[in-house]
């Protein structure tokens, strides 16, 4: 209840704010106005949210899929890490703003470009978080199966992936966290439908109440897509205690 009550708060001080202080509604809509334009557009907003849920889903998919292969394959050997890992960090440091309209060209308008950005943002997390657990494998268990005449693949399934699992937990949430910007940034860039879309649409007609729903229904979706995550985290790496989260 506490960040509802929480939220509750901060709508009735903006909306306290914004009739106090007389700002046109098109610089700042107060809460009521946000909630009218949310009923109003409901099947509209609608529509367009599953479009972004689908790249968002879509991009963390690909992303971490992606991040996982790299984390092994920087893990498995030294000539790996040699080759890939300055372009794990190129990924990383070229801006998704400066790649997304790149991505629109080479893959268009639709939902390839906005599951690429996704999964651009979502790689980095994902592959340097998990490489840094299989990295981090407690060495007296390599010993001992080193010892044991234990082959690679087996050291890898048996020891060091169950080792790395909780970083890959963490991951695993930073990627949830990261994967709406990603989308949304790919839909700013060129789209013809989703949230950031409508966002765009919505300031160039000045309806700001429009913006401003998208938004709730964008933070919503991020917030119960962390928490789902969050949840899968724990099963993934259950001897892991819970975040302290109030998420």
């Amino acid at each position: 209840m506490r960040p509802l009550l929480l939220f509750s708060a901060f709508c009735l001080v903006w909306e306290a704010l914004v009739r106090a202080s007389g700002v046109p509604a098109f610089i700042l809509p107060g809460p009521l106005r946000v909630v009218a334009a949310l009923a109003n557009n409901a099947s509209f907003l609608a529509e367009n949210a599953l479009v972004t849920l689908v790249e968002i889903v879509l991009g963390m998919l690909v992303g971490v899929s992606l991040g996982c292969l790299a984390a092994l394959a920087l893990s498995a050997s030294r000539g790996a890490r040699a080759w890939l890992l300055p372009l794990v960090v190129a990924s990383q440091a070229i801006p998704i703003f400066a790649i997304a309209p790149l991505l629109v060209l080479w893959l268009g308008f639709g939902l390839a470009s906005k599951v690429a950005a996704a999964a651009l943002v979502i790689f980095f997390p994902v592959a340097s978080v998990f490489y840094d657990g299989l990295a981090r494998t407690e060495r007296g268990w390599l010993d001992l199966a080193q010892v044991m005449n234990a082959k690679p693949a087996a050291i890898l399934w048996r020891i060091r992936l169950p080792a790395a699992l909780p970083a890959l937990a963490s991951g695993l949430r930073m990627a949830a966290a990261v994967a709406p910007i990603g989308a949304i940034i790919g839909e700013w860039v060129g789209a013809a439908a989703g949230l950031g879309f409508v966002m765009l649409q919505a300031n160039a007609q000045m309806q700001t109440d429009l913006m401003f729903a998208a938004l709730l229904v964008l933070a919503t979706f991020a917030v119960l897509f962390y928490r789902l995550v969050d949840r899968l985290a724990l099963r993934l790496a259950p001897w892991q205690p819970p975040t302290q989260s109030t998420v």
